[in-house]
Formats: C-alpha cells, structure tokens, sequence
C-alpha cells in the first residue's frame, strides 16, 4: 500500500533542495546592488513594503511587517537612513511618533533590484515552454496567500 503522507514528505523534501539553490539564484544574485553588498536582502525586503505603502509607517509597524522586535527594526532603518534610502519624520497628529518614510533614491532602488529579477526570473522562463510558464504562475498565484502567515 502507497502511503501518501511519505510521498507528500520525499516531495517537501525535493522542494526543500530546490529552494535552497532557488534561493541562492533569487535572493543572493537578485541584483548587482545586493552581489556588492550595498543593500542586504532585509533592507531590501523592508524598502519594498515601504515603496508599496501608500502613507508612511510608524517603527512599530515595520517591526510588525518585517516580524522583527522594535530594535532591530530600528537597526535597519538606521542603516537605509544612512544611505539616504528612507528618512524620518514626525508624526502629523502626534510629533512623538517617528515615520518612517521612502525617499526617491530608495523608490529608485527597488525599482532597479526589482528590473533585476525580472531579468534573471526571464532567464529562468527560457527553459519552459508556454504551458509551463503558465503552470509555474498559476501555482504560485494559488501558494501565495499562504506565504505572509
């Protein structure tokens, strides 16, 4: 008899391999800035959810988006403050609340790392044919829900 939990485990197993070395090509070589080490890929997670927000955040909330305590957020911003990627500036209604907001350099800069994955993601996309590509979106599309709990 088949047991289907073993073969749900060899497939997690698999695709635990794969990640790993996806990983490497997404994440490590997403983008020249990242390869130099200018921008580490945590800055870089954090200036795209500020790029994509449409007020600033208070430094709570960007603990709470990156999942990081209230300190190491601050070290990051600290760090994308230094390379004039973000800047802060006091709350509207309450001057004690720091926001922290993305500057044009940094939009720039997402926009750039951004291009770069697109470019190696279509140099991934060679190697499949339409209907793969199309199997390959659909099932992230169908995962991705699943991906910010």
């Amino acid at each position: 008899m088949h047991d289907h939990r073993q073969d749900l485990k060899s497939s997690a197993e698999r695709l635990a391999d794969i990640f790993i070395v996806l990983q490497r090509s997404f994440v490590l070589n997403l983008s020249k800035e990242l390869v130099r080490g200018r921008l580490s890929f945590p800055q870089f997670l954090l200036l795209s959810f500020l790029a994509q927000e449409p007020e600033p955040l208070t430094m709570s909330e960007v603990a709470r988006r990156m999942k990081h305590t209230t300190a190491a957020a601050t070290g990051l911003v600290d760090r994308l403050e230094k390379l004039s990627l973000i800047f802060r500036k006091q709350g509207p209604k309450d001057r004690r609340k720091v926001m922290v907001v993305i500057s044009e350099k940094g939009h720039a800069m997402v926009q750039e790392i951004r291009q770069d994955m697109i470019q190696n993601l279509l140099r991934l996309m060679e190697h499949l044919d339409d209907t793969e590509r199309a199997t390959w979106l659909r099932i992230y599309e169908k995962i991705f829900p699943h991906c910010n709990q």
